[in-house]
């Protein structure tokens, strides 16, 4: 299953962030910890190399995130031109405060209230941005939902004389090129679930789970791994929570148990875990072209709004 989400007002937002991208001095990009690149909108990367903005790439929800998979993204980053990174969760006002002052290496001519630094919040639906607009202007600024694209326009906020922010709406991109990065976004709720089937988003979460984290499967359900493919882990899960199907002769609730295994990831409860490394994104990238990908239907998209 290929997955393409890409709703008609998305259209506007990059048209809308295109033209604001000339007016502001740093990109702050705003990624899920657990999949960075992958949650990297390309047309974010394509718009600020256009206008030569330099980023702070803010890898949030890192309370989520596999602890020394975060370093080594951090690390990946900071040895790009133009860009720092750092770790936060936007719940803490303490790790949201370090921002301006990063945000400033990046632009030191913008340090005064004659030039005020010009910040501009992007990244893809439903990775915080919104928590971390209110946490940093410590009031409810905007709206924050459990289900992607909340926001669809900009504000903007004279945060101090010397520093400005503009929120954006969260963005997809019309082609998602690689289907790991499709069911990665999906699992970690960045894409309506109208456009995905969670069964099949479930079966993939527990191959990564199986493969590199095997121990937080067996302390959440309590069951032996041995012997079992993804498929099986999500019948096991099924089993072990009851998920049975009414007058079906005995038959598993898939469905119900991939909505189980989906939300224990989503909300930490399963553990810290990250679905893509450095060195898991190089091999992806190096390995033969994944086929093609359907057309999304750009504009005829009616995913739920938050």
């Amino acid at each position: 299953m290929a997955i393409q989400w890409f709703p008609g007002h998305m259209t506007t937002a990059r048209k809308k962030a295109a033209e604001t991208m000339a007016q502001i001095d740093v990109v702050v990009e705003v990624l899920d910890a657990r999949l960075p690149e992958a949650g990297s909108n390309p047309m974010i990367h394509e718009l600020r190399h256009f206008r030569q903005r330099p980023c702070l790439k803010v890898l949030n929800k890192v309370d989520l995130a596999d602890p020394e998979t975060t370093r080594a993204w951090i690390d990946y980053y900071n040895r790009q031109p133009d860009v720092i990174a750092v770790a936060i969760s936007a719940k803490k006002p303490g790790d949201v405060a370090k921002l301006a002052a990063l945000a400033q290496k990046l632009a030191p001519h913008r340090n005064d209230a004659f030039k005020p630094l010009r910040l501009m919040i992007m990244g893809i639906p439903n990775v915080g941005k919104s928590t971390l607009m209110n946490t940093w202007v410590k009031r409810r600024v905007a709206a924050v939902g459990d289900e992607p694209a909340v926001t669809k326009s900009q504000q903007r906020i004279n945060l101090s004389p010397r520093l400005i922010l503009v929120d954006t709406p969260g963005m997809t991109w019309p082609k998602i090129e690689h289907d790991s990065d499709g069911f990665m976004l999906a699992a970690s709720h960045a894409i309506g679930r109208n456009a995905v089937i969670d069964e099949e988003i479930a079966i993939f979460l527990a191959g990564i789970l199986l493969e590199r984290y095997p121990g937080l499967l067996k302390a959440r359900y309590g069951f032996s791994l041995d012997g079992l493919d993804a498929t099986g882990v999500l019948e096991a899960v099924a089993k072990k929570r009851g998920c049975i199907l009414k007058g079906r002769g005995g038959e598993l609730d898939l469905e119900k148990a991939a909505m189980i295994l989906l939300t224990d990831y989503r909300s930490g409860t399963l553990g810290r875990i990250s679905l893509e490394t450095p060195a898991t994104r190089q091999a992806m990238l190096a390995a033969p072209t994944e086929r093609p990908i359907r057309k999304s239907d750009s504009g005829q998209d009616t995913a739920p709004e938050q």
